[in-house]
């Protein structure tokens, strides 16, 4: 199973998504991008804190978003609404398979330039959305 997390700029929400699934399903190839994402930062501190935090070690690099890698990916999991609509609008060819993460509950928080309590708040939503994500498409169990 080859699952993309996708943000804005691939240094937050989508690679702390990346890590978790990646830690439950160990198995599967999870990556991350970000629709406007510098090439080559790595994870916020914020992020890199909290997966400690949790026993995920994790090493990432930001990946802007392309088009092989949504041709790669079964299941592309935006962290927002519009972060969905955008890769609608420039990728139609993807709309099958891309879907925001919470679906209709609206969108993941940004924790960005927040404090590690705000980050660890954006853990716990995401690990909650991937687990209802994962038992509502049985997907390698």
């Amino acid at each position: 199973m080859n699952i993309l997390f996708v943000c804005t700029g691939n240094t937050c929400r989508s690679p702390m998504a990346e890590a978790i699934l990646r830690f439950k399903k160990p198995d599967w190839n999870v990556k991350s991008a970000g629709l406007f994402a510098s090439q080559g930062a790595s994870a916020s501190h914020g992020t890199s804190t909290v997966l400690s935090e949790k026993g995920i070690s994790f090493s990432h690099v930001s990946t802007q978003l392309t088009e092989k890698l949504l041709e790669w990916a079964d299941a592309v999991l935006t962290m927002t609404a519009s972060h969905k609509q955008t890769i609608d609008i420039h990728f139609p060819q993807f709309r099958n398979k891309t879907f925001t993460l919470k679906g209709l509950d609206g969108d993941v928080v940004d924790p960005f330039g927040g404090s590690v309590h705000e980050y660890r708040k954006t853990f716990d939503e995401l690990e909650s959305y991937i687990e209802k994500w994962l038992a509502a498409n049985k997907k390698g169990q």
